[in-house]
């Protein structure tokens, strides 16, 4: 087994020997792709990684030349009214602030800290919700980390219209699988339906098996619940972060060997 693997590596080193890939780091939005650097490793740099596995250290590995991801790119989204730009704002500034109907949509960096003191980026896209705009939130969740719908628990009468858009957009072939938390918000109040009524009333148990959730109650004025559901959002983007790279993994070491063969 030992010669064979030593036969294997060294015929995959004279395929590959040579031959580099160039990564391109860019920050996207719906509108534009900025091009920011580049920076190449070779083939069989790749390969050495794949047989080697985690083993190596951050500080000598050798892909630490690839480009990370410095946020999470996170769509807010909800029918108009529900406390969308809200929930961003007391995010950003910790306290409330009066707003708007959003007729586009507003964008913010905000950091947070996290439970376990770990302070974590979010790049958030608040999109208005008026039903002229939602054609357009597919365009924004491309690509996305997350998504986060907002609804209100005390509007019974728009609950189904809700449901309707949530899984419109968790239906999206580029969706599949994107982490959705689903913010209850205004849960202060005395006539909001409770978290089982609202997970009833948007069938959250029709949604695609390939789609992780999470339903989180709020109130958005003074920040209950928040944290904690950016909480949960970020293990579910986490999670499925460490699932893409482990299939990456197998695609790229499957690839190789195809390439030698």
């Amino acid at each position: 087994i030992l010669d064979h693997s030593f036969s294997l590596s060294n015929k995959i080193q004279d395929r590959c020997d040579g031959i580099k890939l160039t990564f391109t780091k860019r920050v996207s939005t719906p509108y534009r792709t900025v091009k920011q650097e580049e920076k190449s490793i070779s083939i069989w740099d790749i390969y050495l990684h794949l047989e080697m596995g985690n083993g190596l250290s951050d500080q000598t590995s050798i892909l630490s030349n690839l480009p990370s991801f410095q946020s999470f790119h996170i769509v807010i989204l909800g029918l108009d009214c529900a406390g969308k730009t809200t929930v961003l704002y007391r995010l950003q500034f910790n306290e409330f602030v009066n707003t708007v109907p959003t007729k586009g949509f507003n964008t913010e960096k905000i950091k947070v800290t996290l439970g376990n003191s770990k302070t974590v980026t979010f790049h958030f896209w608040d999109v208005g919700g008026q039903e002229k705009l939602r054609p357009l939130w597919k365009s924004y969740t491309r690509c996305t980390d997350g998504i986060v719908f907002v609804v209100d628990s005390v509007d019974v009468e728009r609950m189904e219209e809700a449901k309707t858009e949530l899984h419109k957009i968790t239906r999206i072939s580029e969706n599949q699988g994107v982490p959705v938390l689903i913010v209850a918000n205004k849960q202060d109040l005395r006539n909001s339906l409770s978290l089982s009524e609202i997970e009833k009333l948007l069938a959250m148990g029709d949604l695609s098996s390939s789609t992780p959730w999470h339903l989180q109650p709020t109130c958005a004025i003074i920040g209950d619940g928040l944290k904690e559901g950016l909480e949960k959002l970020h293990d579910m983007i986490i999670k499925r972060r460490k699932m893409l790279r482990q299939q990456k993994k197998k695609d790229e070491y499957q690839y190789l060997l195809y390439l030698c063969g």
